[in-house]
Order: C-alpha cells, then sequence, then structure tokens
C-alpha cells in the first residue's frame, strides 16, 4: 500500500519491537502444559469462544432489546465486530492480533441483560456492598464464574489477556495507588493481589487497539441500527460533520441510490475513515515516543492507539448526538424503564429469599452474610440473557413490563 498510511502490511511482518511476544507471556494463575499447535494468546482467544459467557452474548442487549427484531446488534454480534476491527488494527500496527482478537471478544462478558440499563440498576442495588461494574465482573466471569476445567474455576487466561480486560480503556490507578476512575472494583484489587496487573499503568498495544475499535464498532452500528429502527434518519444525520461529510460524499456518487444502501455505504465509509485515521495517529504515537517493548508501552504514560486530535472531536459530536437522538429517544428510554424494573424486582425477590433461584446458586445463601448473599445473587443477574430475566419475572410475579 503506498497512499498516506504507508505499508500497514497484510499480517506477513513479524511484530514490532513493541508487540506482546506470546513466547515471552508472564503466564497463567495456574500453570499449564501450552499447547504444541497454538500459542497462549491463541489458546485465550478459543478458551473465550467456547464458554458459556460467550455464548449469553446472543441474547443480551447492545442497543435494541434482543427480541425486538432479528437484524438488531446484540452483544454477540458487536463483539465479533469489535474483534474484526482489533485485529485489523493490531496488524496495521505489527502488534499480536491473536491477543488483540482474545481482549475484543471478552471485554463484554460482564454485561447484564437489557445493556447499561441493567448494569445502571444492579449497581444501584449493590451499592452497600461494592457496586457493580461490568468490567469488573467478566473478570468475575473468567478467573471463578466459568466453571468448565477439571483444575480450576475460570478460563485460567494469560496475564496478558486479563490485563487487557481490565485496563484497555486505561490504568485504574496512579502510582501511588490513588483512584483514577472512582473507586476500583474489589474484585479488581482482590485477583490483583494473586497476580499483580499494574493496575497503574496501562494496558499493551493490543488492548488499546481492542479499546478504539469499541469506539469505532458502536459508533457506527448504531446508527445502523438506529436508521434500521427509524429512530435515526440520513437527513438527520447530514448535521453532524463525520457522517454528514461521508454522507455527502456517497450521494455525490451515487445520486439515486435507495436509503438502504445508502445507509450501508455511509456505514462502511465511516468504520474506514476511523480505522486508518487511528492507523496514521498510533503510527505518528509509537514513533514519536519510540517504545522499544511491550513494557515500555505499559509504562509510556499515555495511549499510544487514539484517534487524531481532529477525528477525536467528531467522534465526540456524534457521541453526543447518537446520545440526544437515540439513547435517549423516548421509545428507548420506555423500554429502558421497564427492564430497570425486572432487573430491580428480581434483585429483591433472590435477596428476600435465595430458594428463588435455581440449583447451584442457592445452596448456603440462607445463612450467608448479607455481603456474600448480594454478590452472589449480582453474579446470577448479571449472567442472565434478556429472555432468560423476562422469563423469570413472569415465573415469579403477575405482571412483567411490556418491552416490545
Amino acid at each position: 500500500m503506498t497512499n498516506e498510511l504507508g505499508d500497514i502490511g497484510f499480517g506477513y511482518r513479524p511484530r514490532a519491537a513493541y508487540a506482546t511476544d506470546p513466547a515471552k507471556s508472564r503466564g497463567r494463575l495456574f500453570d499449564e502444559v501450552e499447547s504444541p499447535t497454538r500459542t497462549p494468546f491463541q489458546r485465550d482467544r478459543d478458551r473465550i469462544i467456547h464458554s458459556t459467557a460467550f455464548r449469553r452474548l446472543k441474547h443480551k442487549t447492545q442497543v435494541f432489546i434482543a427480541h425486538e427484531g432479528d437484524h438488531y446488534r446484540t452483544r454477540l454480534t458487536h463483539s465479533i465486530e469489535v474483534a474484526q476491527i482489533a485485529r485489523a488494527l493490531a496488524r496495521a500496527l505489527r502488534g499480536d492480533e491473536d491477543l488483540a482478537e482474545a481482549v475484543a471478544l471478552v471485554h463484554d462478558f460482564g454485561h447484564t441483560p437489557f445493556g447499561h440499563t441493567g448494569e445502571d440498576a444492579l449497581n444501584d442495588k449493590m451499592v452497600a456492598w461494592g457496586g457493580f461494574d461490568h468490567n469488573a465482573q467478566s473478570l468475575r466471569i473468567v478467573t471463578r464464574l466459568e466453571a468448565r476445567y477439571a483444575e480450576f474455576d475460570g478460563l485460567n487466561l494469560t496475564w496478558e489477556t486479563l490485563e487487557g480486560l481490565v485496563k484497555h480503556n486505561g490504568p485504574l490507578m496512579d502510582s501511588t495507588g490513588k483512584s483514577l476512575k472512582g473507586p476500583v472494583p474489589q474484585a479488581i484489587r482482590d485477583y490483583s493481589q494473586l497476580q499483580d496487573l499494574e493496575l497503574d499503568r496501562f494496558a499493551g498495544i493490543e488492548a488499546q487497539c481492542a479499546a478504539i475499535a469499541d469506539d469505532i464498532a458502536y459508533n457506527t452500528h448504531d446508527i445502523d441500527d438506529g436508521l434500521r429502527a427509524g429512530l435515526l434518519t440520513l437527513d438527520m444525520l447530514k448535521t453532524v460533520s463525520l457522517p454528514g461529510k461521508i454522507l455527502e460524499g456517497v450521494r455525490q456518487r451515487y445520486p439515486r441510490l435507495d436509503d438502504v444502501r445508502t445507509g450501508h455505504e455511509l456505514m462502511r465509509r465511516q468504520i474506514t475513515a476511523m480505522v486508518e485515521d487511528v492507523i496514521v495517529a498510533a503510527t505518528a504515537n509509537l514513533e514519536r515516543v519510540g517504545p522499544r517493548s511491550a513494557d515500555a508501552v505499559r509504562a509510556a504514560g499515555e495511549t499510544m492507539v487514539s484517534f487524531s486530535a481532529g477525528m477525536a472531536a467528531a467522534e465526540k459530536e456524534l457521541k453526543a448526538f447518537l446520545y440526544k437522538h437515540l439513547y435517549r429517544h423516548e421509545e428507548v428510554m420506555r423500554v429502558r424503564a421497564g427492564a430497570e424494573q425486572i432487573v430491580r424486582d428480581l434483585f429483591d425477590v433472590y435477596f428476600a429469599d435465595p430458594r428463588a433461584m435455581p440449583d447451584g446458586w442457592r445452596e448456603g445463601l440462607d445463612r450467608a452474610e448479607d455481603r456474600i448473599k448480594a454478590r452472589s445473587v449480582a453474579d446470577f443477574l448479571a449472567g442472565m440473557t434478556d429472555t432468560y430475566a423476562l422469563k423469570e419475572h413472569r415465573r415469579l410475579f403477575d405482571r412483567t413490563p411490556d418491552l416490545s
């Protein structure tokens, strides 16, 4: 490739000096014989894909409740789209693609049913016991709650994948131990005592690729879903600088194209524009800082994989637009109110009587401290799909909010 991006590569070049080398992984909490056919990060990715938590994502909300339509994104399809973009970025920057993919695929494991609505409701219910954070819950799932292996709980992922899961959005504390983004969840603190995740440092380049891939994916596919739902229109998008400029180019080139295909052309061009911007900006950052190892990236004191200043401003404008016109649309808010009530009701009934939960969850909780009981209820609730949460509410209550 000879354009302004330079030779970004197509997967044939060796990893850069600053990439995370799977041969030098810091290992797993529980020692295992390594696979003769897969790198440690490929093995992590495979374990993530085969987990129960991964399958549950297919019936968990992204923006629109899963049963509202077969074509809307779910947490599963969102995670797959994030993984595709993360791999593309890692390939271009000569990082380890498999690690970037693993972090992308696992990053939403801890989300509750009904998306951020469920998380907000569960966090409110858990405020007396440390709150609820979906990132910390993802860590609990892959280190404790998945029950698949004879010799350990969780998936026993490598240090690098767990680090990326916890810190893909940046350090959680400064060098003095002061929290940077609110209190560090206890689950993260506890695990870091077992295997130090270096919460005061940045994650490796691959996790940074996964983090910005998440932004690119949802900023684009939420527009697509909003158009499909009729809550957004192409004319509305003309007022927003990033999609508006792209839309103008599409209409000039294809003046007779129908709205559906015009929307798809807009989406794919927007992803391309954002990805290429990140490649250029990240390459400049890496050249300026000059890290010569993965640890040097962690110690750099800044994010290496970022948008340019212009794209960052455009992305911020787009997020504000989506928040106002999509996430806070009256129809979305109506459904959110019902979903919130479902989560609150289920927490209350399980906490009051753990026997309402199925075998494997309720044993011993009738005699447990409130702290332990509440966290167990949160684990059970957070693992639910939208469909199972609705089923449980209908089983336990005479009336269930209509989310259709």
